[in-house]
């Protein structure tokens, strides 16, 4: 049954003893009715009218006041006469008080932990809700600096947060290297380098803490004070002070062999060879600072006929002008220059390079074989100068590429049993062999050829052959090789040659350790080494290291008792012949 009512409350009918019932009847039946509602008497006509199931019933009294009248369907007890008040009343006083038909009568109002965000909540995440909590119990949000440590956040100190404290303003911990000075920590400069002024424990460098720092001469991290290191981080005095030392460099001494075609066909290249050597070969040397000598491997006598030559001052002992007319026999400048006369034909210039090495050979004018002019320390350079190939003895070129290398291998070998301590080893030769030979010219024409380039089978102008045995040694010995049918161009194969033998010299890069002075032993941990360019300037200070493995640049090392300077450090002073190697050392205590 449907129950259709004109309030919006619920009704309840009272009806006095004689009504039959409350909404009831049969249907088509109208009934008057009169009752008491509260202390009031109402009166009205109320009709009943069955429908199939619905009641309706109207009342006159739509306000259903005190004294009105009204008309309405119900489900209500009609019997229960005890309850006296209009609950559909609003302005009934003791009526109940109007509820939403929908609600749940047992709800209560929104509260922080339903789990909703309610207006005036930041957060709430319901019974997850409290202390470290990303919502707090006031449903309020955890958030850095609320003295409450959320997720996330490694501290959270409240107002106490600071970035010199324990807890940072962005509630992580303060700890040594990430820039701010902590509680504990006497510095903190946020970096990793344990050189600087603030070390990587968060601590001033200081006397005793182990590591060499800036104004310490030394750091043994201990408290003995009469050990290697005193407790002030310097040196005990030394016994024999502060020794100053001048080291001396050697310059590798360079012996220069010029051996000369004197066959026919070569007069104009030996007049080349003798306007050169003094201009643009001797002077360059000279004023490199090399200690250097030229022997001379050829006969003496006019260029051009017989095709012979002649050196005069600067480098020999004849006057300036005196190769005009030569003298009878050379003239040597001991110490500077010699010269071995001897004819040299097309093909044997190797032959007679061998032969008359020994003492007990004898050159035209009764000079004992060459070598007693070759120094044994000296790097040895040969300059082979001729228009021909190799052809003698067992060596033959044959004009071609193999036979020259073959003949060259021959003749290395020979030379080095000859005299390994003037030629070396092949591990470790000692000369270098520089040809101006019969080759074409390179491009552009006056450019060498580098050890690097095959040997050259095509001949210039005025060549008798192209010389693959002499440029087969020269590729042997890393040297460099020229065509010498120009001989307009000397004075840059000269030039070229001479800067081959400045750059072949070198400085030596060992030294022996000083002798102490008074039978004093040096502390060899004490030793320093300066480095002067051309000995003028700021000296350059060197670092000594352990071993070779140590090695970088600026450095040496000890090893028994001579100094070695590293291999970067070597490169920078083997070409300065000028340079200045300054030394500094102090003496070990003596026992006791």
């Amino acid at each position: 049954m449907t129950t259709v009512r004109n309030f919006s409350a619920v009704l309840t009918c009272v009806l006095s003893v004689g009504l039959t019932a409350c909404g009831g009847g049969s249907g088509g039946e109208s009934e008057s009715a009169s009752g008491t509602v509260g202390n009031t008497t109402t009166s009205g006509t109320m009709s009943l009218t069955d429908t199939g199931g619905t009641n309706s019933a109207s009342d006159t009294d739509a306000t259903a006041g005190p004294s009105g009248s009204g008309s309405e369907s119900e489900t209500s007890n009609p019997t229960d006469a005890t309850d006296t008040s209009d609950p559909t009343d609003p302005t009934d006083p003791t009526g109940p008080t109007t509820m939403d038909p929908t609600m749940d009568p047992t709800s209560s109002e929104p509260f922080c932990g339903d789990g909703q965000v309610d207006p005036g909540e930041e957060c709430d995440d319901g019974d997850a809700n409290g202390s470290g909590a990303a919502c707090l119990a006031d449903c309020v949000a955890n958030v850095c600096g609320d003295d409450d440590k959320g997720p996330g956040e490694e501290c959270d100190d409240g107002e106490n947060n600071h970035n010199n404290g324990v807890c940072k303003l962005d509630c992580t911990l303060n700890v040594c290297g990430d820039g701010f000075e902590g509680p504990g920590e006497a510095c903190d400069d946020g970096d990793m380098d344990d050189t600087d002024e603030c070390t990587n424990d968060c601590t001033f460098k200081t006397c005793g803490n182990g590591m060499l720092d800036e104004g310490e001469e030394c750091d043994d991290g201990n408290d003995i004070n009469e050990d290697e290191c005193t407790n002030t981080c310097v040196f005990p005095p030394s016994p024999c002070g502060t020794q100053s030392f001048e080291a001396s460099l050697e310059v590798q001494p360079v012996d220069i062999i010029i051996v000369i075609d004197n066959s026919g066909s070569m007069g104009a290249e030996i007049k080349g060879v003798q306007d050169n050597i003094n201009i643009n070969f001797a002077t360059i040397i000279e004023d490199s600072g090399l200690d250097y000598r030229v022997i001379m491997v050829s006969e003496h006598g006019k260029w051009n006929g017989p095709e012979s030559i002649c050196i005069e001052a600067p480098l020999s002992g004849i006057p300036m002008g005196g190769c005009v007319n030569p003298p009878n026999q050379p003239v040597h400048n001991p110490g500077k220059f010699y010269h071995y006369s001897i004819p040299i034909s097309s093909h044997n210039a190797w032959c007679r390079l061998l032969s008359e090495f020994p003492i007990n050979a004898n050159d035209q004018f009764g000079e004992d074989g060459y070598s007693q002019w070759l120094r044994p320390e000296a790097f040895k350079t040969f300059i082979g100068i001729s228009d021909d190939g190799i052809n003698c003895s067992g060596y033959d070129d044959n004009d071609n590429v193999n036979d020259g290398h073959a003949s060259a291998q021959n003749f290395d070998q020979a030379l080095l049993n000859l005299s390994p301590e003037h030629f070396g080893t092949a591990e470790d030769r000692n000369y270098a062999y520089y040809s101006i030979v019969g080759m074409a010219y390179n491009n552009p024409q006056t450019e060498p050829y580098p050890h690097t380039d095959p040997i050259i089978t095509g001949e210039c102008p005025s060549a008798a052959d192209n010389g693959t045995g002499h440029q087969g040694l020269s590729i042997l010995t890393e040297a460099l090789r020229f065509p010498l049918c120009d001989t307009s161009s000397y004075d840059a194969v000269f030039q070229a040659i001479a800067q081959g033998v400045i750059e072949g010299s070198s400085v030596a890069c060992e030294f022996a350790v000083p002798v102490p002075p008074d039978d004093q032993e040096i502390d060899l941990s004490s030793i320093d080494i300066f480095y002067t360019p051309m000995g003028m300037g700021d000296p350059i200070p060197f670092t000594q290291v352990e071993n070779v493995d140590q090695c970088g640049p600026n450095s040496f090392y000890i090893l028994g008792d001579t100094i070695y300077l590293c291999p970067e450090a070597c490169d920078l002073v083997q070409g300065d012949f000028e340079a200045d190697i300054g030394m500094e050392y102090a003496c070990l205590p003596m026992p006791g």
